[in-house]
């Protein structure tokens, strides 16, 4: 019995140390990161919100999420005049911090195009990391520690999904939000260009949400889709944003320009109010449908879904025909992961999808963020640490 209970333990190290080193090995040779390290602080739901919804358009209703799952859950609710002064708090749980915003109920869709001699920061799929999303910008010096804007009048520009897949799609908006109030009162401008999980989830399609989040709407007594629909104000505020934005000669899109958009007769105002219309409905092929319409809106051509520029088969002449289109000198788009930021096709276009760190985990090698900053008519990757390298 002694044998064979030291035989049996023999092969389970023998196991461990042929499996563990060989997955280590082939993670690393794929450019993946071992996952490890479930923070188990993504359970506290303690303050978990805010979650705001209007009534009649007269009032809001503001509901935070309080109690635990050994207690029991309850819905502390507010009801307040629509144009009364608000100011919210959202709380991040793995770290106990928060920050403070005001509302403000009107919702303007920004201009497509602008033209100055300002900075421009752009990031993209931060996929619901509040704390990597926060902690680049700091770095970065787009806010300080306090969570300040301190970037004066330049641009930060977010290239979509910037929710699902982790655990605080709730905080990273509230400070997108809190972030583009404060950019404004400084002469600044933040760019939430909307991607396909933006979307995804304001059609009602959760598929990629941590099921956090169908519990929270249970405890609110809503379903899921109500998060984002017209009758919330993040709803209502997304529905505002841009798919499209040129920045001083650079096109922003999240998944890219299909070639055939290039012949389609709007300008990027018309393409991008086209294209909000179709915000809340889902894109099935329809016989007999507007061709238009469904190159626009598809999951495999709009400019949110678009993965043409990393799958090979486009020539330089179709890559310049998109963006003779825009008058524009290159297009920088997220959606498609990178192995970090770079230029491609005689650098006109630049992808900033890489593998952030996940708030919930930790990693080996340890995960590492970039972006993309323009100053005048160079490019730098950013490190997560703010340092810059110059793109070529």
């Amino acid at each position: 019995m002694k044998k064979r209970i030291l035989r049996y333990l023999k092969h389970i190290l023998v196991t461990i140390l042929v499996v563990v080193p060989t997955a280590i090995t082939i993670s690393l040779l794929t450019g993946n990161a071992l996952e490890y390290g479930r923070n188990d602080l993504v359970d506290d739901w303690e303050n978990e919100g805010p979650y705001v919804f209007f009534e009649n358009d007269s009032l809001l209703s503001i509901h935070y999420i309080k109690g635990n799952r050994k207690d029991g859950f309850y819905v502390q609710s507010a009801h307040l005049p629509i144009d009364a002064p608000i100011t919210l708090q959202s709380y991040y749980p793995l770290d106990s911090s928060s920050f403070e915003f005001s509302l403000n109920s009107t919702f303007e869709n920004p201009k497509s195009t602008y033209k100055d001699d300002k900075k421009i920061l752009a990031i993209s799929d931060i996929e619901s990391n509040y704390k990597t999303f926060r902690d680049f910008l700091i770095n970065s010096r787009v806010i300080d520690k306090d969570l300040n804007w301190t970037f004066g009048e330049n641009h930060l520009v977010l290239v979509g999904d910037f929710i699902d897949r982790s655990y605080f799609s709730t905080q990273v908006l509230w400070f997108i939000y809190k972030l583009e109030q404060e950019a404004k009162n400084h002469g600044g401008n933040v760019h939430f260009i909307l991607g396909n999980h933006e979307l995804m989830n304001m059609q009602g399609n959760h598929k990629y949400a941590k099921s956090k989040y169908r519990k929270v709407a249970a405890i609110l007594g809503k379903q899921q889709f109500e998060l984002y629909s017209k009758e919330s104000f993040i709803g209502r505020w997304l529905n505002s944003k841009n798919t499209l934005e040129i920045l001083n000669g650079n096109l922003f899109v999240h998944g890219g320009i299909h070639p055939d958009i290039a012949n389609v007769n709007l300008s990027i105002e018309q393409l991008n109010q086209t294209i909000r219309v179709h915000y809340y409905k889902s894109y099935y092929p329809k016989k007999d449908g507007n061709k238009e319409i469904e190159l626009l809106t598809s999951s495999k051509t709009s400019p949110y879904w678009y993965r043409g520029y990393f799958k090979g088969g486009l020539t330089q002449q179709e890559i310049n025909k998109g963006l003779e289109k825009f008058n524009a000198k290159a297009v920088i788009v997220g959606h498609t992961i990178q192995p970090e930021v770079n230029r491609q096709y005689d650098g006109k276009v630049i992808g900033i999808d890489v593998k952030h760190p996940q708030d919930a985990y930790q990693y080996f090698p340890k995960r590492k963020s970039q972006g993309l900053l323009i100053d005048g008519t160079k490019y730098y990757r950013v490190l997560d640490n703010g340092q810059t390298e110059e793109l070529k």
